[in-house]
């Protein structure tokens, strides 16, 4: 006969406890091969597909999309048949394939077998299926009134979104992305549409979020408080929760100092110009001002290792990292992240920029993995981006340092003993005063200025 098997949320290391349902990939009554993903989580470090380490029938599904569940619940239940013809039709042979489990916990750590093509199964063949005993089969209840038109599925026709999280938002709203246009780069829908998108339903225009009122005293007492008046409450968790604690954390921890310096970027951005400018068969891709700048950092750290390490408040120790794993900021539509480049001490300007390239990627879709966004040693924050000259970084706890990058714009300059218009950044660091003093600190700004405004400086590390 066939077996009933649990599978609950494994650990997805890095310390993780706890994962939000994010999107169910199956149904209860589909068959699930070894190792198929059936479930996509979010933690505080990134989004993750779950496979499931048993080949069966789906009999129950534990949590609904947008609950949270510590390490060690429940996920779902397979039926698992160790002999043919214990299930129904043809599914003895699915069943059976699956009578031993992989072990695995993580998509791309398995067997490497292809995920079955999901085929669902009658109730009644799932109950005879199953071991004699009740089974929790938790199908959605039925809601009072009329069933809400569904969401058309993605194989019906293309969807210009990539957010899983804006999917999700728009299935609980019963919202048909199809009738969305994207504000965002070639069409994509965003979550701010879908937002627009639900207030309009709701009000049969789109309108601006209420404004608190205040609300004047009366001799009779305070008045009540409208829902709209006391404010949204917006969960800390996930991402934004994560980024909350480590922020927290890093000024509570770390007495910080902020020390900066306006460079002429005038020559480092005529350097870049040539070498994407040059062509033959050993040209490479092209190489960016977060890249170049990156290295230089990179050659900075090797001359003032002090901002690479990191303080053992228990010991009372200083620790200095041999390697440098380069963290850079990224702001996506789940928030603020910090991939992590590694080893970039190693690396030429053209190899981290290839690197900053595949992790940017993965931020944008969602695919960075726990690893991509842990073990940092020195931060590296392009602000300018934003169109802003200059701000006060915090610390990336538990690293020493950060430097922050301001926008390239043309300036009045000195150069030369006349004035003329320039190309200036303004550097800003951002550093642990237990690790070094504002001596070491200013030398570490103002190496990376000297290479910013005279790039073969950099001639010397290479």
């Amino acid at each position: 006969m066939p077996q009933v098997l649990e599978f609950k949320l494994p650990d997805l290391g890095e310390g993780l406890t706890e994962a939000e349902i994010v999107r169910w990939l199956v149904e209860v009554g589909d068959v699930v091969a070894i190792d198929q993903p059936v479930v996509e989580v979010e933690t505080a470090k990134a989004m993750v597909e779950v496979p499931c380490p048993y080949g069966g029938v789906v009999t129950a599904r534990f949590g609904e999309e947008g609950a949270e569940l510590p390490v060690g619940a429940p996920l779902l239940t397979v039926a698992v048949g160790s002999t043919a013809g214990d299930l129904p039709g043809d599914l003895s042979g699915k069943a059976a394939a699956g009578a031993e489990s992989s072990g695995n916990v993580l998509v791309g750590y398995g067997t490497g077998a292809p995920a079955a093509r999901r085929r669902r199964v009658r109730p009644e063949a799932i109950s005879a299926a199953a071991e004699p005993g009740p089974v929790p089969v938790m199908a959605p209840a039925p809601a009072p009134g009329p069933a809400p038109a569904p969401v058309p599925d993605e194989a019906s026709g293309p969807v210009a979104v990539v957010s899983p999280l804006v999917r999700r938002l728009a299935r609980q709203h019963d919202l048909d992305l199809r009738q969305l246009t994207g504000s965002g780069r070639d069409g994509l829908i965003l979550r701010s549409d879908v937002e627009s998108a639900i207030r309009a339903a709701a009000n049969g225009t789109a309108v601006a979020p209420p404004v608190p009122v205040p609300v004047s005293p009366s001799a009779s007492g305070p008045a009540p408080v409208s829902a709209s008046a006391a404010g949204e409450r917006i969960p800390l968790r996930g991402v934004r929760g994560a980024v909350a604690d480590k922020l927290a954390r890093s000024r509570r921890e770390i007495p910080d100092a902020t020390c900066w310096v306006d460079a002429d970027a005038t020559e480092l951005m005529a350097a870049r110009a040539a070498m994407n400018g040059a062509g033959g068969p050993t040209a490479g891709p092209k190489v960016s001002v977060l890249a170049l700048l990156a290295r230089i950092c990179t050659a900075a750290l090797a001359r003032f290792p002090e901002l690479n390490s990191t303080v053992d408040l228990d010991a009372r120790e200083i620790v200095r990292l041999p390697a440098v794993h380069l963290g850079f900021a990224a702001q996506t539509e789940r928030g603020l992240v910090v991939p992590v480049v590694r080893d970039a001490q190693s690396r030429n300007a053209e190899s981290i920029g290839a690197e900053i390239g595949r992790l940017t990627e993965a931020a944008r879709t969602g695919t960075l993995t726990p690893a991509d966004l842990t073990g940092g040693t020195f931060t590296l924050n392009n602000y300018g981006v934003f169109g802003v000259d200059g701000s006060t970084p915090i610390i990336n706890h538990p690293e020493a340092a950060m430097l922050g990058v301001g926008r390239i714009v043309p300036k009045p300059w000195v150069h030369g003993g006349e004035l003329a218009v320039r190309q200036v950044v303004q550097l800003s660091l951002t550093f642990d005063h237990r690790v070094c003093d504002g001596g070491t600190a200013g030398g570490f700004l103002r190496y990376v200025a000297d290479c910013v405004e005279q790039p073969a400086l950099l001639l010397r590390t290479l």
